[in-house]
């Protein structure tokens, strides 16, 4: 940003291609692509440019709708791996869509300076004018106020009755009427300066620029950060094979598509209205500067060509002049005034009139340096480079991120709603109750510890004393009793419930012999060193317990 005076303004490259592009009104006709926000015309043809991402939107939206018509009830089971293939599609694609959008960021960051740069030197060129304008307002006070103070009273003493010396009194009268006339020529010269660049006030429009960046630049940044929020969402749910994260960036990830593309539209339109406008920013200056502003003065700051005289010097040169006139005439008239008029205080009034005008030309040495154009010229490169290099810059790279944010949103939509109708909803779990519906109620287990308590200490009829309460093993390895103990002896409960029918009302317990011959055996088959010479019989012979097939399920309390 290093602008000198003498470097003239030129146009980056980036903004002659986008001048060239084709500037057309409804009728498709070639319009003047001179930059005009005023002429109906030129917003005509950026609206043509600005509808062509419209229009691929459009039809974006139509494709994705008739996809999502013909996909949206295929539920046909696909392999894992053909799936696996589409969440690593979707994972490097939201990776480079979260880059595409980190460029938008970096763009939105380099305008945002840009637009902030220009605006801070057209604050400098403000206050440059403001302070030509208060120097011009100084020197017109000095002289068009205080001076004539100054005057009014020199003149009330030149106006008493006649001396005796007439001609000295006709002479310092023409000093006097000189120096009056010096005052008011250097005080009309200060207001010629000042007076066009009370028409320069461009205050408003830099606080209206202000203003919009200061809504601009948060808005872009959240829309941008939605976005990559949304590839976070969906790198998450590729991750965590989580349904419901997909079908959420399905429904989000279509606005980004809508959000994207009507962004590319805007940054379309800005960026070829930018790039007219710095193709030559002097002329819209121009058009856009109030009518008391002359336009010689304009097109003198603007190009500050060494050539063109400054509009403002001559007019400096001639306040200086007469400046020095009026010290001239200061000087003849104060002795010939103070002896005509002796003791009149003539002196004190000469005295306070030579610092007025001492003062006036000082500020006026001052304004000198104030006007010349290398200082305001400086300013001007700086922000228009700033803006035109900068900013067009940022907000080239704001559109090249729309537009490919909005693509690869849109492949993104479209191969996530092709994937999460094959991922199944996950089962949720079920909440365990603290009673185990395996094991049997808590009046069932009392009674349960009842029975067995009494059975361990020999309570159960037919039964020795020291008898201990039978297990399934017992159960399933008994042989059928015979005819007259099956007669007499109740049936173990046990028995009934591994043989799985519930005759329980019509068998018997076995024999107490036969229950002391079994006791201590467990689950499995009978050991055959102990009887050799009893043949095994029950429900299998001797072989692991099973349940019957032409009975019940057994119900969990069945085996307590």
């Amino acid at each position: 940003m290093g602008a000198r005076a003498d470097d003239p303004y030129r146009p980056q490259r980036l903004a002659e291609w986008l001048h060239r592009l084709p500037h057309v009104n409804a009728s498709f006709k070639e319009v003047d692509s001179t930059f005009d926000p005023d002429s109906a015309v030129y917003l005509e043809s950026l609206g043509i440019l600005a509808s062509v991402p419209a229009a691929w939107l459009i039809f974006t939206l139509f494709i994705l709708l008739l996809y999502l018509l013909t996909r949206c009830c295929d539920r046909k089971p696909r392999p894992a791996k053909s799936i696996s293939a589409l969440k690593i599609t979707l994972a490097v694609m939201s990776v480079l869509c979260c880059g595409v959008v980190g460029l938008g960021l970096y763009g939105n960051d380099d305008l945002h300076n840009g637009v902030v740069q220009a605006l801070n030197q057209a604050r400098q060129i403000d206050g440059l004018v403001q302070k030509i304008r208060n120097q011009t307002e100084a020197i017109e006070r000095q002289l068009r106020v205080q001076a004539k103070a100054d005057f009014a009273v020199i003149r009330t003493i030149f106006d008493v009755p006649p001396v005796s010396n007439i001609s000295a009194l006709k002479e310092v009268e023409g000093h006097f009427k000189r120096l009056m006339d010096n005052n008011t020529q250097a005080a009309n010269a200060a207001s010629d300066i000042r007076t066009p660049l009370m028409a320069l006030d461009i205050i408003p429009k830099i606080e209206t620029g202000e203003k919009l960046e200061t809504i601009r630049w948060p808005f872009t940044m959240t829309i941008l950060s939605i976005l990559l929020i949304l590839c976070v969402i969906l790198v998450v749910g590729v991750a965590r094979h989580n349904r419901c994260a997909l079908i959420a960036f399905s429904v989000c990830g279509l606005l980004a598509v809508i959000a994207s593309f009507l962004l590319s539209s805007v940054y379309l339109a800005s960026t070829v209205a930018l790039a007219d406008f710095c193709m030559a920013p002097e002329k819209f200056i121009e058009n856009q500067a109030s009518a008391d502003l002359s336009r010689e003065i304009l097109r003198h700051y603007l190009n500050c060509e060494r050539a063109r005289a400054n509009p403002f010097t001559q007019r400096l040169r001639e306040a200086k002049t007469t400046l020095e006139n009026m010290r001239i005439e200061l000087s003849l008239i104060k002795p010939k005034a103070v002896k005509l008029f002796p003791n009149k205080g003539l002196e004190q009034k000469f005295s306070s009139l030579k610092n007025e005008i001492n003062t006036a030309d000082t500020i006026g040495t001052q304004l000198t340096a104030l006007v010349d154009c290398r200082t305001l010229y400086t300013h001007y490169l700086r922000g228009t480079r700033a803006l035109c290099n900068l900013g067009l810059l940022g907000l080239t790279y704001m559109l090249i991120s729309a537009v490919l944010a909005g693509l690869l949103m849109t492949v993104l939509v479209w191969v996530d709603s092709h994937t999460w109708i094959y991922i199944r909803k996950k089962k949720d779990y079920q909440q365990v109750n603290e009673a185990d519906p395996y094991l049997p109620p808590p009046a069932a287990t009392q009674a349960i510890a009842a029975r067995t308590l009494q059975r361990s200490q020999g309570q159960f009829p037919g039964a020795p004393p020291d008898t201990p309460p039978p297990s399934y093993a017992h159960a399933a390895l008994l042989r059928p009793p015979p005819m007259h103990v099956a007669a007499s002896a109740p049936v173990h409960e046990a028995d009934l419930l591994l043989d799985g029918c519930d005759t329980r009302a019509q068998e018997h317990h076995r024999g107490a012999a036969q229950m002391a011959h079994l006791r201590g055996h467990t689950l499995g088959r009978l050991p055959s060193h102990h009887h050799h010479h009893e043949s095994v019989s029950g429900p299998n012979n001797g072989k692991y317990a099973t349940l019957s097939k032409q009975c019940k399920t057994l119900e969990s309390s069945d085996f307590y």
